[in-house]
Parts: C-alpha cells; structure tokens; sequence
C-alpha cells in the first residue's frame, strides 16, 4: 500500500496514480485537516463541501 495523497480538485485521499472520483492526476502531500464521511447523503457537513461519495477528504490542499 502506498502513502496516501490527495487530489488537488475533489480534496479525496487516495493512494491511486489516477483519482477515482474525478479522474484527475493532479496530487498534493501538504493538506490541513481531514475529515472522513460514511453517509454523505444525511452529512449536512458533506452538502457544505459539495461531497457526494463516502471517504476521506482534506479540509484545505496547498
């Protein structure tokens, strides 16, 4: 398994070379804050952060 790291577009943590949520490669290791959703549909949280798929995200990328 490799290190995590996070899509710069969709915030999603992922250890793919391509994200699985918006197909994109373009990734960033420095992150503030993670959050992690298990039901997005009843998370007001994840309507907020217009977060539609469960997983772990990061609050802010640079």
């Amino acid at each position: 398994m490799g290190k995590k790291k996070v899509c710069r577009t969709c915030k999603l943590f992922t250890t793919e070379d391509i994200c699985p949520l918006c197909k994109k490669s373009s990734f960033a290791t420095t992150f503030q804050g993670r959050i992690h959703f298990l039901d997005t549909k009843k998370s007001r949280i994840a309507h907020e952060m217009d977060v539609t798929m469960d997983g772990e995200y990061a609050i802010k990328v640079r």
